[in-house]
């Protein structure tokens, strides 16, 4: 009796284990930290770098919009207006004085 009730124990802390995620791949949790290898942190390294590259690539492809340039007519009227309310400001400030 006193085996199965350690055994369920030990099933319960496993259980427990896993929900905490602190388990391993064989259900029991490991003493020595985790790591990655030196050969997978620079295939890790090469391959970021690549994006990079290739983002800096597609970034200096991007083409330049023209400057925008209004016609005579259109800058004429653009200065009429602005004249015009100059001249209300203006106008408005003979009032107040």
């Amino acid at each position: 009796m006193l085996r199965e009730i350690e055994t369920e124990i030990a099933k319960l802390q496993r259980v427990a284990d896993v929900l905490r995620g602190i388990a391993t791949d064989n259900g029991m949790p490991s003493d020595k930290p985790r790591g990655i290898s030196a050969a997978a942190r620079q295939k890790m390294s090469l391959a970021q770098k690549a994006r990079w590259a290739k983002n800096a690539a597609a970034k200096t492809e991007v083409i330049a919009k023209p400057k925008r340039i209004l016609s005579v007519s259109a800058r004429k009227k653009i200065a009429a207006a602005q004249r015009e309310r100059w001249a209300k400001v203006r106008a408005q400030q003979k009032k107040a004085a």
